[in-house]
């Protein structure tokens, strides 16, 4: 039996526990619980067929991800984890015309290899009211019937509980690399030594000082995402779309009227975790220009979470340059929810010697580690 220690977990983690767990590996997930993770603050839209950007590495694997979600939450269910997180509702991308003729271009090119992404329709500002009660009529939208809704949370730790019941042994504590002859042997933490066949690096936006002692700098750097939760007074909100509006900003219903609303794209804040009115300020103005209506929710509370971003910003993942038995994923940055669990079932397969389903050149890890010169 193939021994695994994880480091991180997030929903990269998680899964690449899940998946290791699930093939008969003997696996450790250590994390420490870390406040602003990214996962434990995030709830995202599964669609990225209707995505502008350009970068082919990137889609293929954010369609991977989106195209993968269905069958993990029918295995994790047939485990007995009924809350998942994910939700196929659909989407309304509620833009400008001539940004929604672009998208519409974009999806409908796509569709062929993609048809997970079911129906594809252009809504008036009429239709588009009908399917999210609260939208305004300035704008229409694209409309996709194959888009999802995830909690990052509720995914998470179904992902987890899941390794836990297929025999993972969940640890929290700090965790630092074992150094033997030049080589890593294990992991440990506060209280105890683990020692495996393979250890990988999830750690998102602290991984780079897990690295440090062997002497390299990983570059990942957070990104600062504040968030906010609404609460409506109606409560059929559960079976409404998720909305994408202009400037990046995301809303994401939740039953009983709870609304996620965000999220900010902070650069340079590093580990800040403190709401700002600027960001608050932000998030409100372009998602009530577009969706008025939620102008009289309740303003719940709000919270910061650190995504894990590179320059290139295009995830990563391999062994670690001079260490065989460490590999290491991340930057996946806003797309961690979409992408977060195919790529870790492909970090999995790596650090188990299986064959993975992705062009590792296509996310080389080498250019993303540098050595320390002191």
């Amino acid at each position: 039996m193939k021994s695994m220690i994880i480091i991180g977990g997030g929903i990269l983690g998680a899964s690449t526990a899940y998946e290791a767990a699930k093939a008969g590996a003997e696996v450790v997930l250590i994390d420490r619980a870390d406040a602003g993770q990214a996962t434990g603050a995030a709830a995202g839209i599964v669609c990225p067929w209707i995505s502008q950007r350009r970068n082919k590495a990137w889609y293929h694997l954010a369609k991977s991800g989106a195209k993968y979600y269905p069958e993990l939450i029918i295995e994790l269910e047939n485990l007995g984890e009924s809350d998942t997180g994910y939700k196929q509702v659909g989407i309304v991308s509620i833009h400008e015309d001539s940004k929604l003729d672009k998208m519409e271009a974009k999806a409908r090119e796509r569709k062929e290899d993609a048809p997970e992404m079911g129906t594809i329709e252009r809504l008036s500002a009429e239709q588009t009211k009908v399917l999210f009660p609260h939208a305004g009529t300035n704008y229409g939208s694209l409309y996709v019937s194959g888009a999802a809704r995830v909690d990052g949370r509720a995914v998470r730790d179904a992902l987890i509980s899941a390794a836990r019941k297929l025999g993972a042994e969940i640890v929290e504590g700090n965790a630092r690399l074992l150094v033997e002859n030049n080589e890593v042997i294990g992991v440990a933490t506060e209280h105890r030594k683990f020692y495996a066949d393979s250890i990988v690096s999830a750690g998102g936006a602290w991984a780079p000082e897990l690295f440090e002692s062997i002497g390299l700098a990983m570059d990942v750097v957070p990104q600062k995402a504040q968030i906010l939760e609404l609460q409506l007074e109606e409560t059929g909100s559960g079976d409404w779309p998720v909305a994408m509006v202009p400037f990046g900003q995301y809303i994401v219903p939740f039953a009983d009227g709870r609304i996620i609303a965000g999220a900010t794209h902070e650069n340079n804040a590093g580990f800040d975790a403190k709401l700002t009115a600027g960001g608050i300020h932000h998030i409100l103005d372009k998602v009530l220009d577009v969706v008025p209506g939620l102008a009289a929710a309740e303003l719940k509370g709000a919270s910061t979470g650190f995504r894990p971003s590179t320059l290139s910003a295009l995830p990563f993942i391999g062994p670690v340059p001079g260490h065989a038995n460490l590999f290491a994923a991340n930057a996946l940055g806003s797309s961690g929810l979409t992408a977060g669990p195919y790529l870790g079932a492909q970090l999995a397969k790596l650090a188990l010697g299986k064959g993975t389903d992705i062009e590792l050149s296509d996310y080389a890890i080498e250019g993303a580690f540098q050595k320390i010169i002191e």
